[in-house]
This record gives structure tokens, C-alpha cells and sequence, in this order.
């Protein structure tokens, strides 16, 4: 590190205020805000207030100070507002320090009251000592009580010529849309890793400091978007190392988890190799790294190689390691869009329950467990892929410590099998992505059974009498928008064994009628006619439990005991009625969620 990044006059100042920006050239990842005020300074469209929201850390402070010091820019051969700092001004010191007398800078969390306003209100009157404009920046302005609000109000929206007002706010919501309508609003984004890990590579060549670029890599990365934040753990980061900034300090500094074993352990999961996945959990568990960490780590990886499957040159990302990028792209060109998303969706909801856990570390075993579970699992297109091959789910083909469970899908898809078929064994997929079952003979010559030659027995005649039926038939056969569409849209006018006469709503879908036929044909396996009436029918299913509902809750109102409820607590009221029939539909039931193609039995997970 050099002298003058040790010793300046006045002590060692930290990276996040020695290097921070002094004019717009400087702001990094700010352009559509500068191109914007840049135009404005030059046209002499100049607002009377603006609004600068973002993350902490983004720079709306040090965007408010280079704009107060555009404002009053004043210099040996310029003497009106400029966005072009080149030189320094007359005022600009100063007003970057924070101490000119004309530029006040004002904490709303520590000024929150009417009284600070008034103060301001008195003080707008009168002109600026030295400057061309008294600017006023309040930082965190949500913080203002509402009386606050109100009384800036008026000051805001006809302000003396020689004021100007900067707010700043990371929470934009909480501002009163009145406060909002009398500023000129900029959002301040979040700086992306690459440009952020470019920024840092920047100082430490400025500074001296000799860094390994995946050390950058994972400070932009915890920094999320936030150049002070990234400034201040990389100074923390030279501390740590003294002058010297590896990868492996700044990991055991930050409590991370090493990218390439979670790659690694990536590649155990999709392999549904239980045995070293957990072995790889437990060796990164021992070297203190978090388990909640190390999947989000991995669901972070996992929405990686998703991307890298559908934008590859996201790979030439700074911020990615060489790893990752090597890797990521592999991945990406082996495993499959279901497997990928079904990953992610099943880390999403892991990840709190590890959070949650009393012992973290088996919760997040138990969630890899699932995980390579769910990757032996063929996916519908890896089926289709294979020629029309029966995959099975479990069996003696399936390797140690995988863990077998639920029907074979030969078996949900026939209910039969072949006498020649009696073995299973595992063909992996190139890549070592996800692996496909395949049913082989006994005999030496191996062959595949085709679906088409799997009989398939006619389905057995079931009475339909009622609505109820086809309601109680699209349940059993789990599916639910027919059993939707028929209790929300259809008026039953007259049925009898193959005919169905209804009336539909005015809102009910196109393809219902066809869905109806279709469904009821394959069903009951009985060919059935389903036509539009003009006779109006009777009441939907729905209407019918609605009536049952209001029925409920006048006799709910009506009983003594509720009453007395509601007498005891004012302002109580009963919000529903759980009929018994739509509250069996209303519970969490596995059989009636949606399943994912590639799963055989939802209980697997």
C-alpha cells in the first residue's frame, strides 16, 4: 500500500470516503441519471427538487453533493450551473466536505418533526451568503412525520428562486405522493457485479494492493449492488490480509462457502449421488461455512446454469470465477430445463426450513437428500428422448443410498407389465446429468418395450347421474380445472346413460363443452354426447354452495354462543363458513397439487 494510502494528513481514511466520486464523470453505474441531469444543466431545464432513491450505498448522498456543487459551479472562466467539474470551482471543496454554509445537510431520522421544518421555512427567505443557490439536502426523508410533510408542502411546491432542495430516501414508499409530485424523482440502480469488480480492481492497482481476482469476484458479490459496501469489506479484506487480498481470506472473512465445491457438490446432487453430497455438506460444515449459505449458494449456481442454457455469453460475467464459467457452461449443455427448475423450486422452499431448523445441518441434509433424489427421476422429454422407452422409478437397479420409493412409471402408465421384462438397470444420459431408467430383458439379446405394444385395458363403465359425478370423476382423475370450469359454469338441464344436455354461463370456457366429452368418453368408457341446451338448466355447483354458505352464516350469526363471541369482542366478525364438502376441498392435499412431468409420485420428495 502506498504512504498516502497509510498515513494522509488527519489519519487513514477509509476506501469509501477517499475514493469517493467528486463529480458525474466518477458516479459509476449511474449513466441514465446523468445523461438526464446533463441535459437538463445544458437546456437550463433546471428542477426546483429532486428525489434520489435506491440501496444503501448506491451513492444518493455523493449525488446530491456533486449536484449542489453543479448548482453553484463558479470558476475563473464559468459563473453559471455545469455539470462539467472538471476544474474546481470556487465552492466545490467545500460543499464536498460537507461544511459550506450555503449547502445544508440535514438527517431527517435525528429531524423529524414540524419544529426542524419550520426552521427551514423561516430560514428559505432569505438569500445564500456566498453561494448562487442555498441548497437544502435531507437525507432519509421517509423518516419526516406526516405534520412535517404537510408543512414543507407549500415551501416545495413555490420555492424562493435561490432554493433548491435534494432528498434522498431509500424507502420511496413511505413518501407521500404529494411530497413526490413536486420533485423530479431519479432511481438510483444497483451497480452491477462486473462493473463493481472492475471498480475495485481500479483502487487496489491505485493503492498497491495485490489481489486475486475471485477475491473481487466474491466482495462484489456480498456487496449486492452497493459500492460502499463493496469498498468497505474490501478495506476490511486488506486488513485481514495484510496488504495482500486472496480468495481464501476473504471466504473464511465472509463466512462463504468455496464456489468450486459448491460446484462440486452441484455435481454430486445432479448425479443423485447421495453418499459424497453429504460427505461434501459435512466437509464444508466442519470448515464453518453456514448451511443455509451453501444452498443458497446452490440455488444461486442453479439459476446460473439456467441462464447460461439460454444467454451462454452471460459466461464472460466478470464477477464469475473460472469455475463457474467453465463448469456452468457444461452443466448447462447436459441438464435440462425441468430438472434445472425443479432444483430451484425445491431449494426455495429448503432453504427456509434450514433457516428455521434447531439443527441446521441435518435440515439442509435432508433437503440434498431430496435433491439427488429427485434427479434419478426421468423428466417427460427425457422419456421422449429415448424412444418411447418405459422408465422405472425404483427398483434393485437403483444405486446405494439413493433411496427408492413410489410406482414405476411403466407401472402408472400400463398398470401391466411384460413377463419377458424382469430386470431394471440405469443408462446414464451424457454429461453425467440426470439419469433415465430403461427396463431391459433378461436374455442376452437386450430390447426395449414399446409403448405401443403395452395392452392396454379398456376402462371400466362407471354411472354418471349428476353433476356430482363428473365433479367426484374429475377429482379421482386429478383434474382439476374440469372439476372447476363444471361447479363454476355449468346448469345441468337433463342427463341420462351417454347424453348430456347443460347450459353454460357466459363466462365459461370455450373448450369446456369439448372437455366434458372428452373426459366423460374416457372415463366411464362409454361414448357420451354433451350438447347445449336453450332451456335455462338448474344452479351451478357453486351457486348451490354459496346458498349453503349464506344459509350458514345467518344460523352462525343467530346462534347464541357466536353472538356472544361477537358481543365480547367489538369490532369481531365472521369472515367464512367452512361448508363440509368445500372444506375438504379447501385442505392442503399432496393428491391434488399439480405434479411436476418428471416426477412419478410427489411423495418422492
Amino acid at each position: 500500500m502506498s504512504e498516502a494510502g497509510q498515513r494522509p494528513s488527519g489519519g487513514y481514511r477509509v476506501l469509501a470516503r477517499k475514493y469517493r466520486p467528486a463529480d458525474f464523470t466518477t458516479l459509476i453505474g449511474q449513466e441514465p441519471m446523468v445523461r438526464t441531469l446533463t441535459n437538463a444543466f445544458t437546456t437550463g431545464r433546471i428542477a426546483q427538487a429532486w428525489m434520489l432513491t435506491g440501496v444503501r450505498g448506491v451513492g444518493k448522498t455523493t449525488t446530491a453533493r456533486i449536484l449542489a456543487r453543479a448548482l453553484n459551479y463558479r470558476s475563473a472562466s464559468v459563473d453559471q450551473p455545469s455539470v462539467d467539474l472538471a476544474t474546481p470551482g470556487e465552492h466545490c471543496d467545500a460543499i464536498m466536505q460537507g461544511r459550506h454554509v450555503d449547502v445544508i445537510e440535514m438527517d431527517a431520522a435525528s429531524h423529524t418533526g414540524i419544529d426542524d421544518i419550520r426552521d427551514i421555512i423561516d430560514r428559505v427567505r432569505y438569500a445564500p451568503v456566498s453561494a448562487r443557490y442555498k441548497v437544502y439536502i435531507i437525507d432519509e426523508v421517509h423518516m419526516l412525520s406526516t405534520q412535517a410533510f404537510n408543512g414543507l408542502l407549500k415551501t416545495l411546491e413555490e420555492p424562493p428562486p435561490h432554493v433548491k432542495f435534494i432528498f434522498a430516501t431509500t424507502e420511496i414508499r413511505k413518501v407521500p405522493i404529494t411530497v413526490l409530485s413536486r420533485t423530479q424523482r431519479f432511481d438510483l440502480r444497483r451497480v452491477d457485479a462486473a462493473l463493481l469488480t472492475e471498480h475495485l480492481a481500479g483502487i487496489a492497482g491505485k493503492e498497491d494492493i495485490s489481489v486475486e481476482p475471485e477475491a473481487l469476484a466474491m466482495i462484489a458479490r456480498a456487496a449486492e449492488g452497493s459500492v460502499r459496501d463493496s469498498l468497505s469489506i474490501f478495506d476490511q479484506a486488506i486488513a485481514h490480509g495484510s496488504g495482500t487480498v486472496t480468495a481464501d481470506a476473504v471466504r473464511i472473512m465472509l463466512g462463504l462457502a468455496d464456489r468450486g465445491r459448491i460446484i462440486d457438490l452441484f455435481d454430486h446432487v445432479m448425479k443423485g449421488d447421495v453418499a459424497r453430497a453429504l460427505a461434501e455438506l459435512g466437509a464444508q460444515y466442519e470448515t464453518g461455512a453456514d448451511p443455509a449459505t451453501v444452498l443458497t449458494d446452490l440455488a444461486e449456481f442453479t439459476h446460473l446454469v439456467t441462464r447460461l442454457r439460454y444467454v451462454p455469453e452471460a459466461a464472460n460475467d466478470a464477477s464469475l470465477t473460472e469455475a463457474e464459467r467453465v463448469r456452468g457452461l457444461q452443466f448447462a449443455e447436459t441438464l435440462s430445463v425441468r430438472v434445472l427448475s425443479r432444483t430451484w423450486q425445491m431449494l426455495l422452499k429448503g432453504i427456509p426450513e434450514v433457516q428455521g431448523a434447531a439443527r441446521p445441518i441435518s435440515a439442509a441434509e435432508m433437503v440434498l437428500i431430496r435433491l439427488a433424489h429427485a434427479a434419478e427421476l426421468p423428466t417427460l422429454d427425457e422419456i421422449l428422448k429415448g424412444g418411447g422407452t418405459l422408465p422405472a422409478a425404483a427398483g434393485s437397479g437403483s444405486r446405494p443410498g439413493s433411496g427408492s420409493g413410489g410406482p414405476s412409471a411403466g407401472a402408472l402408465m400400463s398398470g401391466a407389465s411384460s413377463p419377458a421384462v424382469s430386470a431394471m438397470r440405469t443408462m446414464p444420459q451424457g454429461g453425467g446429468g440426470a439419469q433415465t431408467m430403461r427396463l431391459v430383458e433378461t436374455e442376452s439379446q437386450p430390447s426395449t418395450v414399446s409403448l405401443a405394444s403395452v395392452p392396454v385395458a379398456p376402462a371400466p363403465a362407471v354411472p354418471v347421474n349428476s353433476l356430482e359425478d363428473i365433479v367426484a370423476l374429475a377429482d379421482a382423475n386429478r383434474d382439476m380445472p374440469l372439476k372447476i370450469g363444471v361447479k363454476a359454469h355449468v346448469r345441468l338441464v337433463r342427463i341420462e346413460p351417454g347424453k348430456l344436455e347443460i347450459n353454460l354461463s357466459d363466462d365459461a370456457p370455450r373448450t369446456l363443452l369439448g372437455d366434458i366429452q372428452a373426459r366423460l368418453s374416457k372415463w366411464t368408457g362409454t361414448r357420451w354426447l354433451v350438447t347445449v341446451s336453450r332451456e335455462a338448466g338448474g344452479r351451478t355447483l357453486a351457486e348451490i354452495e354459496n346458498e349453503k354458505r349464506e344459509t350458514a352464516l345467518m344460523d352462525a350469526k343467530a346462534d347464541p354462543a357466536v353472538a356472544a363471541i361477537l358481543a365480547k369482542f367489538p369490532g369481531a366478525k365472521i369472515i367464512d363458513i367452512r361448508i363440509p364438502e368445500a372444506a375438504a376441498e379447501a385442505e392442503l392435499d399432496l393428491d391434488n397439487l399439480p405434479v411436476d412431468p418428471g416426477l412419478d409420485d410427489p411423495d418422492d420428495l
